[in-house]
């Protein structure tokens, strides 16, 4: 009796496991896919929501950002990796802004997963980071991307109208910002003189 007992139990308990239903998890964005959509503060500097082309409060989403490109680096303060690939996003950034060409066409924007508003001022002010980034303290956007590992860089292309699509999704971050940027522009479509 002991013994139908615990079998009854054992598969009782093997066909609640395979009768539940099983969460898929969450993969990383693809290439030739939209983006998952994700909902962003507005920052509250002047100079971050100019160079992003945004109102002055509420909310936005990335394809919203006034560009042709916008290259996301999904972050953490307390990633190494992060921390030594920040002067070499810094100088990919500055290779944009001092082309005349590229700078209103190309955007950068960090998401520090798990970080709060804190944390993320922190890695800012140590790293001098001079693009706009977002906290996500609670790792709502980390899970809808796919909780990648950092540093993980998506591009995103924007299309006339507002739609777009992912054209780059890759762990690692940028080894050097000079090839980094012809890849970016060779990806997306863009060429090196501002056009599609």
């Amino acid at each position: 009796m002991k013994r139908i007992l615990i079998l009854f139990i054992a598969i009782s308990a093997c066909a609640a496991i395979f009768n539940s239903p099983v969460s898929a998890a969450k993969s990383p964005p693809v290439k030739d896919a939209t983006l998952p959509e994700i909902n962003l503060a507005i920052p509250s500097k002047h100079s971050d929501r100019s160079y992003l082309g945004l109102p002055a409060s509420g909310f936005f989403k990335i394809h919203e950002i006034k560009a042709r490109v916008v290259i996301i680096e999904i972050f953490s303060m307390y990633c190494p990796h992060c921390q030594s690939d920040a002067p070499k996003v810094n100088e990919l950034y500055r290779m944009i802004e001092e082309n005349p060409d590229l700078k209103e066409k190309v955007k950068l924007i960090g998401i520090g997963a798990g970080n709060s508003s804190y944390e993320v001022e922190i890695f800012r002010k140590i790293y001098d980071i001079p693009f706009p980034l977002f906290a996500d303290g609670d790792f709502s956007i980390h899970t809808v991307m796919g909780e990648v590992r950092t540093p993980y860089i998506i591009g995103v292309k924007i299309n006339d109208g507002g739609t777009h699509q992912v054209f780059y999704s890759k762990l690692g971050g940028v080894k050097k910002a000079d090839q980094f940027l012809k890849m970016m522009l060779r990806l997306s479509g863009l060429k090196e003189g501002g056009t599609k």
